[in-house]
């Protein structure tokens, strides 16, 4: 009897085992199929996501909005939202689902600010098991609810630099665990991440691209004068020539000098073309045209709100620039706190917008030109002595036309031919009117000598411009007597000294007391004019 109870509750224990390696073995079963089907579901939300980025056509936005309700879907995710890090290191809504207007605004945070500042600062995962007991949970979109548990913020990074954060809440019907939800979140960060990236360098180029274009064709609609290619084959010309071809391919800063008109931007133009940054932007400003207050916003661009005028966010023309050449023109007439920016510039790579806080860098080769004596300037204390020795690394000195020859002919030809064209007409000028040419001072140098050229050619006729013709049209109608004031000086009872005095005065009148330009009509340098000056007390 005993031993039969025996064997029976033997025989019941073992069937109790079987049936608890069953029932084991069926949860084990189920257990694998259900991690097999949120496997499935984490690779198919994979594929989509990847195929709405891929396919977005420019909308990110709207591909990251249906990447988001695609997750929620498959993981039983609420409240799936993208975190941009803008510029001013706060971190904004970008793309979201199920949150209004008044919600998206104030979801704002600072880096280091709750689990999302956390998760940017830190480039790591952070996760809030109970958001009802952790104060890491700041809820400033209001979305918190009974059936919210837990709260998941990965950080979004490209090419190591934080772009935002996504942040999920995991809610009680989530079936996916924490460890497998960073895990899958963490992949799924770095499609966002990269294509918010690639977004936002296309937009840029984009923006650029468009702003070098509104350049350009302000540039053309503004342009008054066209001189084409530099034209000349004197002694002096041909030693511009040289210098350009030795230095155009460094990047050092250059200071080109000369009267008005005589082609200094034609020069920057061609060190553009010759150098490494041919490719990139030739961006250029005249520093006289524009006023004190406006001279730093259009070289360093303005924040939206920095003055009245500004109702939005413009790049300068450093930022315009950047990986290409910077023309300055007339560089002697900025003013104190302009010349001081421009120093840090060239000497930190670097400036700030104004009304802004944000350091940009940019990669600018600096080509300036005035016509300004800038030796006096500085000893007057109008010109600051550090920003001229950064200036003025390579000098290139442009003559004047009256000391250009035969320049002058091929000059006149050229642009003969240019205006004809333009005008759809024939115009010939004798060889007498060209003596009156020849023989004429130019104190506009070549600008004013297009501008006669068209005219020429406008009033002219096929017959030929005579002498008498060319009286008429030159602008000044005593020009012998304009000539004479550059090259007649009375010789009569006149010691040698009176004789040089008067000369350096004559010069000067005629360049309107400008130095560098009254030292070139007498072939004499800068210094020694300078000396003649203090030595007769002119």
């Amino acid at each position: 009897m005993i031993k039969k109870d025996s064997k029976n509750c033997i025989k019941n224990i073992k069937n109790y085992d079987i049936l608890i390696l069953k029932v084991q073995n069926k949860e084990s079963a189920m257990k694998l199929e259900c991690s097999t089907c949120l496997s499935q579901q984490e690779l198919s939300v994979l594929y989509e996501i990847a195929n709405l980025i891929s396919g977005s056509r420019g909308d990110i936005v709207s591909a990251l909005e249906k990447s988001l309700i695609a997750l929620k879907k498959a993981l039983s995710l609420e409240n799936c939202v993208i975190y941009k890090l803008e510029e001013d290191e706060m971190l904004r809504i970008y793309s979201c689902i199920n949150l209004t207007k008044h919600q998206k605004i104030a979801a704002l945070y600072k880096l280091g600010e709750g689990a999302t500042g956390l998760a940017a600062q830190s480039k790591e995962p952070v996760v809030i098991e109970n958001i009802h007991n952790d104060i890491l949970f700041l809820n400033k979109s209001g979305n918190k609810n009974n059936e919210t548990i837990s709260y998941i913020a990965v950080p979004m990074v490209a090419e190591d630099e934080i772009v935002g954060v996504l942040a999920v809440n995991l809610m009680k019907n989530t079936k996916i665990d924490f460890d497998e939800t960073v895990r899958i979140l963490s992949i799924i960060s770095t499609l966002f991440a990269q294509a918010m990236h690639s977004h936002s360098i296309i937009e840029s180029e984009k923006e650029r691209l468009s702003e070098l274009k509104q350049y350009y064709k302000m540039e053309w609609d503004s342009k008054v004068h066209n001189f084409g290619d530099i034209v000349g084959e004197s002694p002096k010309m041909k030693m511009v020539y040289n210098v350009i071809e030795r230095i155009a391919s460094s990047d050092v800063t250059i200071l080109v000098r000369g009267e008005t008109g005589t082609g200094k931007e034609l020069v920057a133009a061609a060190i553009h073309k010759r150098s490494k940054r041919k490719d990139g932007a030739f961006i250029k400003l005249n520093c006289a045209a524009i006023t004190d207050t406006l001279l730093e916003s259009e070289l360093f661009g303005h924040e939206k709100g920095a003055f009245t005028d500004a109702k939005e966010t413009r790049k300068g023309r450093f930022e315009l620039a950047d990986g290409g050449t910077l023309f300055l023109d007339e560089i002697g007439d900025i003013s104190a706190s302009a010349q001081v920016k421009l120093l840090r510039v060239l000497q930190e790579r670097e400036f700030e917008r104004v009304g802004g806080s944000k350091t940009i860098k940019v990669n600018v080769r600096l080509v300036a030109a005035t016509n300004r004596d800038l030796e006096t300037m500085v000893k007057e204390g109008k010109f600051r002595e550090d920003l001229y020795y950064r200036l003025n690394v390579i000098p290139i000195d442009l003559p004047p036309l009256r000391q250009r020859g035969d320049d002058i002919k091929l000059l006149v030809n050229f642009f003969l031919e240019k205006s004809m064209k333009n005008h759809k007409k024939r115009v010939k000028i004798l060889d007498e009117a060209m003596a009156k040419l020849m023989s004429y001072p130019w104190p506009g140098n070549v600008r004013e000598l297009e501008n006669t050229i068209e005219r020429i050619v406008l009033m002219g006729s096929e017959e030929g411009i005579s002498a008498s013709d060319m009286a008429l049209m030159l602008p000044a109608l005593d020009n012998e007597k304009l000539s004479q004031e550059y090259q007649e000086i009375s010789l009569k009872n006149k010691s040698l000294e009176e004789l040089e005095k008067d000369a350096i005065k004559a010069a000067l009148k005629m360049c309107h007391d400008n130095t560098i330009e009254a030292a070139n009509m007498l072939c004499i340098t800068p210094r020694q004019i300078r000396y003649k000056i203090q030595k007769y007390g002119i």
